[in-house]
């Protein structure tokens, strides 16, 4: 893996193996084409600290598409993914509180309980997070599979994102299998501004979203996505699959600033920032 940006003086001058962060973590600066350890890996995508143009809380997404704009291939993410993505899919993971998703998202990919990593246990626990981050579906309907393994046996309980008026024996049925029912809306749906301060209410603020389309479509529409780190597969697929964000247009395009490139086997790791 290589950076291509920001180009550092280090960088250009190719003199050193690291440069240092706004923190205490060294962050590769060099465009020379290596291996990265996790722990340069979580200090590249560490979270902005409040005061150095971070907010609480704040929510990144995390999603992958192909050259030609698909978002799955045969309705599943990993055909066109890496081993890199997946490196830097659970480094993202391991750094945020909570983990947001669509109902649809969870079926489709068959979402198991986020795990407890023992290469991340001591910068989880000097950031006060628990052993692993919970996973909070966002669903109308609470039409899911409650006995799977990421209702019966997560580390954190897992949070149900509905609306007040989602069917009250779907509820109960949830909180039954270990779930806790977080009310985010008035409706039968949720709020995404709503659903973005009642997961800070429970103290988590480095919320991380991997959709799907539709859910990150809503968060996009409501402005509260402060972060976009996208992979960019050198694939192409052609078909009608999904962009990484569905539904309703936005009536004036939201613009992001490029933080930072990455680069390995054709593969383009962007993060993207809310200006």
């Amino acid at each position: 893996m290589r950076r291509l940006f920001p180009v550092t003086d280090e960088t250009a001058a190719q003199t050193s193996d690291v440069t240092r962060g706004t923190g205490d973590a060294a962050v590769p600066a060099l465009s020379v084409d290596r291996d990265w350890t996790l722990a340069e890996l979580a200090a590249a995508y560490a979270y902005p600290e409040p005061g150095h143009g971070g907010r609480e809380p704040w929510l990144r997404a995390n999603m992958v598409s192909t050259l030609d704009g698909a978002a799955q291939h045969e309705n599943r993410s990993q055909p066109i993914s890496s081993a890199a993505d997946m490196r830097i899919f659970g480094t993202l993971r391991a750094l945020a509180d909570v983990v947001v998703v669509g109902a649809e998202t969870v079926r489709q990919e068959g979402y198991r309980p986020a795990r407890a990593r023992e290469e991340f246990a001591a910068l989880r626990e000097a950031a006060g997070q628990g052993p692993a981050p919970a996973i909070a579906v966002v669903t109308a309907s609470l039409e899911l599979d409650f006995t799977l393994p990421l209702f019966t046996s997560p580390l954190v309980p897992t949070l149900i994102l509905t609306g007040a008026a989602a069917a009250p024996d779907r509820m109960a049925t949830a909180e039954k299998a270990g779930a806790r029912v977080v009310i985010a809306g008035d409706g039968i749906g949720i709020d995404p501004a709503r659903a973005v301060q009642a997961l800070a209410g429970l103290g988590h603020t480095r919320l991380l979203t991997e959709g799907g389309p539709r859910l990150l479509g809503q968060l996009v529409a409501a402005g509260v996505l402060d972060e976009l780190c996208l992979t960019v597969s050198p694939m192409l697929t052609a078909g009608d699959a999904q962009r990484i964000a569905g539904g309703p247009s936005v009536t004036v395009p939201h613009r992001f600033t490029l933080a930072s490139l990455l680069e390995e086997e054709g593969f383009l790791f962007t993060r993207y920032r809310r200006t």
